[in-house]
């Protein structure tokens, strides 16, 4: 589709997961909402992470691997958007792609999700936590260091039915992804975003054009939620910031009050403490302040690490 011609039917790529297929639903949803008559396609993409779903995550080089086979059928035109989840987006952008919206973001919370319905103070010593990301980890045990947290993949599904089945004692996921699913009846516990800051991006959908595709961009963006929008921007700035791939334990939640942008935003260092950074601006400085507050986190993990190497000296 080029640049000027007018859109008819618009090609979505996506994961095929549960998840991901109803998040494109939304989408299509909100579209058709203001264009009842847009014919949609819509192209299952397998991504690297689909294709190796016993692998720890860890063991995956770069980023962008539930994303990266999706974006290149985009700059292949075979595609002429992708929906993905923001979090599982790399914190810099493609050359040639832009996100032309973020929709409305759902809950940005992370759910406990237990058996007998524990809260996770309630969890017993030595309770077995099931979560494949290295920043729930470290708020786990940083919580109750008593617990044993597990490595575990896989879609929502398979991660509940591991606690159904008593694999383990629990796992924590997003609150977006049970809710999407129609799965909030599981959750014994929503984790306190002050305290249990979400991943970057967590319940916000990012629709991915190409650069140059203007049609597309102006179609889609009548999707886009300027809070949400702000949010996105702010928390994808400290990524960036501090360098943060996916394997980096890196929380940030930002949110519109009183008029005002506030950023939290957790980073675990090399020895496992929990470097904290705050601030606050206006909505539209959400990139600048994504930055201010990534500098203070880098700055912290320096120190942290001059600290170590002393003391090791």
């Amino acid at each position: 589709m080029s640049a000027t011609s007018p859109v008819d039917t618009l090609r979505i790529g996506t994961r095929g997961s549960p998840l991901a297929r109803r998040q494109t639903d939304l989408v299509v949803e909100g579209l058709h909402e203001s264009l009842p008559g847009l014919r949609v396609e819509i192209e299952i993409i397998r991504t690297l992470g689909d294709e190796t779903p016993a692998t720890d995550l860890s063991q995956f080089e770069g980023q962008g691997i539930f994303v990266r086979s999706i974006e290149i059928a985009l700059l292949e035109r075979r595609i002429d958007v992708a929906v993905h989840s923001f979090k599982d987006m790399p914190s810099k952008q493609p050359e040639g792609l832009t996100i032309a919206a973020f929709p409305q973001r759902e809950d940005p919370r992370d759910a406990l999700v237990s058996r007998g319905g524990l809260s996770l103070r309630s969890l017993p010593p030595g309770a077995t936590v099931g979560t494949g990301s290295p920043r729930r980890r470290s708020l786990i045990l940083s919580l109750r260091p008593d617990l044993d947290v597990r490595p575990l993949r896989g879609n929502v599904d398979t991660r509940l039915g591991r606690v159904a089945e008593g694999a383990v004692d629990a796992v924590v996921l997003a609150a977006a992804g049970l809710a999407r699913l129609g799965q909030s009846d599981r959750v014994a516990e929503l984790l306190d975003p002050s305290v249990f800051p979400p991943a970057v991006g967590q319940g916000i959908l990012a629709i991915e054009a190409r650069a140059d595709d203007t049609s597309v961009a102006a179609l889609v963006s009548q999707l886009d939620h300027f809070e949400t929008h702000c949010c996105a921007v702010a928390e994808r700035a400290v990524a960036e910031r501090v360098s943060a791939g996916c394997q980096t334990p890196i929380g940030a939640f930002a949110r519109v009050v009183d008029g005002r942008l506030m950023l939290d935003a957790v980073l675990a260092a090399d020895d496992g403490s929990l470097l904290r950074a705050h601030g606050d601006a206006l909505p539209a400085d959400g990139r600048a302040l994504g930055e201010r507050v990534g500098t203070d986190l880098d700055t912290q993990r320096s120190a942290s690490r001059a600290t170590v190497a002393r003391g090791g000296s």
